[in-house]
């Protein structure tokens, strides 16, 4: 297998996000990163799904981590029988899928992928670790393949030279567009709002681009606006944890704002990301919410008087109006006719 992390940022290479070996699984600390360099080790399948449910990965991250969540609850039923093996599999598939309530039915076809393996290797007599590790790596791959397409795409949106705003931390996409861009020799600018409260624009998006190479600036989340006018970007791109059919965008919270911004200085909004069929429109979407304590709190040092209540949506809907493209691995669709995704 040629792997397609080859000259991404230490961040995106496969084992520094989530990675399966010897009855462990080792996800990179994105709460702390790069303050500090620190791994959580999951020794039993549940603590990878508390793992994801405490951001200890988050964006495309938990993806990974629960197709090697998987591969490890294959190494905890190994001595079982095959029909208890199967049933232990299957209650780890569904506990990992559910970790975080927006993104189950993106998360099932991660971990159903996995489960097939299982089967087909019990079935055949093989070791059902190993092929579902085999599957878990080869499947983040070919994902990344897949992405590495929408990032070419996604390059190809912005001028020469020019500055782009992200918002939060879009994963492979940024690794892929800035490879994309370098190839081309492109030397964009990137803008990147901190992402309050876990910081994911100022700690990983920032992190990435200036791993790579890429002039990166980070502002706080109450300056898009401004920055958007007075440092000339050319267009505003984010990833999104579900687009559904009716083109509506969930990402993290502060998106909305960004694209409503983005559209009064006329500006063009990038979405990338899969239409997701299981939501055929908006009021199919749970927006989570998380523990309100978070955003009274910076980095572990507490922000606020006794007293004070705090509110937290992990994500807002950014309607398809304010959308110019969803740009996939097939094309770049308007956001009003997405079903024309799946007939290509």
């Amino acid at each position: 297998m040629i792997r397609a992390d080859k000259d991404l940022a230490f961040m995106l290479q496969y084992e520094n996000i989530a990675w399966y070996e010897d009855g462990k699984v080792r996800i990179l600390d994105r709460r702390i990163y790069p303050i500090r360099t620190e791994f959580v080790t999951c020794t039993k399948h549940q603590e990878v799904a508390q793992a994801i449910a405490d951001m200890v990965t988050q964006s495309g991250g938990p993806y990974t981590a629960a197709a090697m969540g998987m591969a490890l609850a294959a190494y905890e039923c190994r001595d079982k029988n095959e029909a208890d093996m199967i049933k232990y599999l299957e209650d780890a598939a569904y506990t990992l899928s559910h970790a975080r309530p927006t993104t189950v039915a993106k998360m099932v076809k991660t971990v159903n992928s996995c489960l097939e393996a299982a089967r087909e290797a019990i079935a055949g007599g093989t070791n059902v670790v190993d092929a579902v590790f085999n599957r878990a790596l080869e499947d983040v791959n070919e994902k990344y393949e897949r992405i590495e397409k929408t990032g070419i795409l996604l390059a190809s949106k912005f001028p020469k030279n020019g500055t782009v705003m992200t918002q939060c931390f879009a994963e492979t996409i940024i690794g892929m567009m800035l490879r994309a861009c370098r190839n081309n020799g492109n030397e964009i600018k990137v803008i990147c709002p901190e992402t309050r409260p876990y910081f994911q624009g100022a700690r990983l998006t920032a992190s990435c681009v200036c791993d790579m190479g890429f002039d990166v600036t980070v502002i706080t989340d109450n300056m898009p606006g401004y920055t958007i006018k007075n440092k000339n970007v050319d267009v505003f791109t984010s990833a999104a944890d579900v687009i559904s059919m009716d083109g509506y965008v969930v990402n993290k919270v502060g998106t909305f704002q960004i694209a409503l911004a983005a559209n009064y200085w006329g500006i063009p909004y990038y979405v990338t990301g899969t239409p997701n069929l299981a939501h055929p429109t908006i009021d199919t979407v749970t927006i989570e919410e998380r523990d309100p304590a978070l955003v009274m709190d910076a980095l572990g040092t507490k922000t606020t008087m006794d007293g004070v209540k705090g509110f937290y949506p992990a994500f807002d809907i950014t309607p398809p109006s304010l959308c110019d493209g969803v740009v996939t691995d097939k094309g770049i669709f308007p956001a009003f006719d997405l079903a024309a995704y799946y007939n290509r």
